[in-house]
């Protein structure tokens, strides 16, 4: 369910309730993901472009510690010596193996105080208008910060060498023939939110956008549409690539998807410990913006705006309205979208119809963060809210924006209006893509 309304003393415990429950939730993912390896394993560095995962468990603490205990609570610190060392602006990544970091048990027993705290904070605090506050907003951030930090955590999982530690029920089935693109109509749609209580600062404010027609891919992009693009030598032929793209293709030396593997007849894959063949159905994941640009030159299409992707999963043509989800405005369900871990794969398209738009445009939450054309910005009006360094540092052309989540993502950090980012070089993400293009004279009369 949504955030609920602070408005009367009732609907304030149900508020402490559910925080608390997503508190949880969000810790309890964030215990499995640490505590399936060792020690050493969690202070190892298993890629360059990851933090070990105990600076990840140790981060997550240190920012409710910052905004909640210190900041919501103006209590005492908790740890004040280690927040240089879990600053990520301070310490780049690459760097953070040689820091003093805490141990494992030490970090445990950080997180565990830091909770406690929290927790008697909750209790006590008034939901009231200071914007930090209002609707639990600093504690949703909380529980999505923690969540696309348990995201990375997965992601890093997926880097790791060494034999399976993660396991989970494979997704569904398809239960609905989905392929060929939608026609979305000409006109105006509502982007972004002004009413979501958790909604993040780039999410925000609400304003109208209007879009000549245009078509869009009804699935993500799978497997078996990009091998067509391998075979057909779309990694040797620079007419598909941008300057950009080509030049970093060549230098990484780029000839398939990340982690794919040459087999006897076809493509393997290594994932999470476990190699098996590249199933044709299953979405495209661990391509980076440049790979995907190239595959929508190659298919005479293109990626989706940023704008042409929220139209196609919130609007209604029935209503006008924007909804949160593509199904409507209510939190997705298991029949909805892959979403939270449950799996450790992109399900096949075709596998939740539930989930599809009112247009017929299948897999928009879930499955796999969506490259778009569009680089980061504000919206117009946009204010940074409750810091800069959220979001604001980032706008400029260095970052492409990604929409919709992955199966690693939990519901709590994706809806509709949700904006992920990253540098188009980007591959260890779950990344995948659909494509779109300009409607023709004749369809956008339709």
């Amino acid at each position: 369910m949504r955030a609920p309304s602070t408005t009367g003393h009732a609907d304030g415990e149900q508020l402490r309730d559910h925080i608390a429950a997503e508190l949880a939730r969000a810790r309890s993912r964030t215990a499995l993901l640490t505590e399936v390896v060792d020690d050493a394993d969690l202070m190892r560095q298993h890629s360059p472009l990851m933090s070990p995962l105990v600076w990840d468990l140790a981060h997550v603490g240190n920012q409710e510690e910052l905004w909640l205990v210190r900041d919501v609570g103006g209590r005492e610190p908790v740890r004040c010596d280690i927040d240089e060392l879990y600053d990520a602006f301070k310490q780049p990544r690459r760097d953070r193996p040689a820091l003093p970091l805490l141990p494992p048990a030490e970090a445990r027993a950080y997180l565990g105080t830091v909770r406690d705290k929290v927790h008697d904070l909750l209790e006590a605090v008034s939901f009231t208008e200071r914007p930090l506050v209002a609707d639990g907003f600093a504690f949703g951030m909380i529980v999505q910060h923690e969540q696309q930090h348990d995201e990375t955590m997965l992601a890093t999982h997926q880097l790791r060498s060494g034999p399976a530690v993660l396991h989970a029920a494979p997704p569904p089935e398809p239960s609905a023939r989905v392929g060929g693109s939608v026609l979305v109509p000409a006109g105006a749609f509502t982007m972004g939110t002004d009413i979501d209580p958790w909604a993040l600062d780039n999410e925000r404010p609400a304003h109208v956008v209007d879009l000549p027609a245009y078509v869009i891919d009804a699935a993500p992009v799978s497997n078996g549409q990009y091998a067509e693009f391998i075979a057909d030598g779309g990694y040797t032929d620079p007419r598909w690539w941008s300057a950009a793209g080509w030049a970093y293709r060549v230098e990484a030396q780029l000839a398939a998807p990340l982690h794919w593997q040459p087999d006897s007849d076809g493509w393997a894959y290594r994932r999470f410990g476990r190699t098996e063949r590249v199933r044709s159905d299953e979405p495209v994941v661990h391509v980076c913006f440049h790979e995907a640009q190239a595959y929508a030159a190659w298919a005479g299409k293109r990626l989706p705006t940023e704008a042409e992707w929220e139209k196609a999963a919130r609007w209604d043509p029935a209503t006008g309205r924007s909804r949160r989800y593509p199904w409507g405005d209510d939190d997705p369900t298991d029949a909805h979208a892959n979403l939270g871990q449950r799996h450790l794969r992109p399900a096949p398209v075709g596998a939740y119809p539930a989930g599809a738009s009112p247009l017929g445009v299948h897999q928009l939450i879930g499955d796999v963060w969506e490259w778009t054309s569009t680089p980061l910005r504000g919206h117009p009006g946009f204010t940074a809210f409750p810091y800069r360094e959220y979001s604001e540092v980032f706008f400029g052309d260095e970052h492409r924006v990604l929409r919709g989540g992955s199966f690693g993502t939990d519901r709590s950090a994706c809806r509709g209006t949700f904006r992920n980012w990253d540098y188009p070089i980007r591959r260890q993400i779950f990344s995948g893509f659909r494509c779109a293009r300009d409607a023709h004279p004749d369809e956008s009369h339709r």
